[in-house]
């Protein structure tokens, strides 16, 4: 089962950054396959969805850029700036508080993925 892009979107800056904090740097494609692989297959994120949040994060100043040339291409690597560090932190705590809330609210029990 795949998660519809409703639930994703109110998450996707706490997994970018999430992820960025753990892999110092990463680019686009990336990040994609890596929540792919971490997810088994159950959260896609579309190239249309990250680059928006990237370019988001990047104007909010929680991300910074930097450019490599590999042979002939060009990658745009992503990385935390030391504000994006601590909003990281942040963000992770307050989807962790939710994720606690929301299995009250339902009155789930926590299952294994």
């Amino acid at each position: 089962m795949v998660y519809s892009t409703e639930l994703l979107k109110g998450t996707l800056k706490t997994i970018v950054l999430k992820l960025l904090a753990d892999n110092k740097k990463m680019y686009g494609y990336e990040i994609t396959q890596r929540v792919k692989e971490l997810t088994q297959d159950k959260i896609q994120i579309t190239e249309g969805a990250l680059y928006p949040t990237l370019h988001s994060l990047e104007a909010d100043g929680l991300v910074t850029t930097e450019t490599e040339y590999i042979g002939k291409r060009v990658r745009k690597y992503y990385s935390l700036s030391v504000a994006g560090k601590t909003r990281a932190k942040e963000k992770v705590s307050e989807l962790a508080s939710f994720v606690q809330t929301m299995t009250l609210l339902l009155d789930l029990k926590p299952k294994a993925i």
